[in-house]
């Protein structure tokens, strides 16, 4: 296994196939295991690099997440292509992992080709939002079904990895509230915006307005919106999100 340090912890990556790299970037609460059937199909064209984040997975896990928790992950993500020498990657962030890629190319355009960003909230944190994946966080932590899945993704300890990432959360939303350092206008990387009409968590028309307001203040952007498929839409969606993704990773 390998792992590369930031601020004195232990961050797991594991890097698979060849080519140009492929950072698959995981959402809350999971790690990059989540990723570990799509990326037999990726490895065909991409050198997949898998990250899993501080406090998730098999990297260090510690009692308190940064309440930045996203642009401090994009500061992983930072250290790490600095440290492998790495230039225009290509990314791919799904639900808080596509905000944590987008800070990623804000922060570090030099660094990024082509990003896709999947199935995530918005631009700012929404207490709504916060107040309802809270609620569902403790009806999921009864759960057999849920609970074997955060024991797969982050280890026997998983109750301490969902709460560290739901108190930081919740310390975003009431303190920060915006998810990006960076004005959107300033994003100079392609960028390939995603979701589902039947995500669970934000359905119906809520990309159509979300990824509208985005597409408004990018330069260079398109979105791609799923008729069908939960949450995220690259897994729901898996074979048709690898030949759209693939398609605009080739141009």
């Amino acid at each position: 296994m390998a792992y590369y340090t930031y601020k004195s912890k232990k961050i797991y990556y594991e890097e698979l196939g060849d080519g140009t790299p492929l950072l698959l970037l995981h959402g809350n609460t999971a790690s990059s295991k989540m990723f570990s059937e799509i990326t037999q199909q990726y490895m065909k064209d991409h050198k997949v690099v898998l990250i899993d984040f501080l406090g998730y997975g098999q990297s260090d896990h510690v009692n308190e997440l940064s309440p930045d928790l996203w642009y401090d992950q994009a500061m992983q993500v930072i250290t790490f292509l600095d440290v492998k020498g790495y230039e225009r990657v290509n990314i791919i962030g799904t639900s808080g992992g596509a905000i944590t890629a987008i800070n990623i190319a804000l922060e570090r355009p030099d660094l990024i080709n082509k990003v896709i960003a999947d199935s995530f909230e918005g631009i700012q944190a929404n207490p709504a939002v916060t107040a309802s994946i809270i609620e569902g966080r403790e009806m999921s932590k009864k759960n057999p079904g849920a609970q074997q899945f955060y024991e797969y993704m982050n280890g026997a300890d998983w109750e301490s990895v969902v709460d560290a990432d739901t108190r930081a959360m919740v310390a975003h939303t009431k303190n920060i509230v915006q998810f990006f350092h960076k004005p959107l206008n300033e994003l100079k990387t392609d960028l390939l915006l995603t979701g589902s009409r039947e995500d669970e968590f934000f359905p119906g028309d809520y990309y159509d307005t979300l990824f509208s307001n985005i597409l408004n203040q990018v330069e260079q952007g398109k979105k791609h919106i799923f008729n069908h498929g939960g949450h995220p839409a690259m897994m729901s969606n898996q074979e048709e999100f690898i030949q759209l993704s693939n398609l605009f990773f080739a141009k």
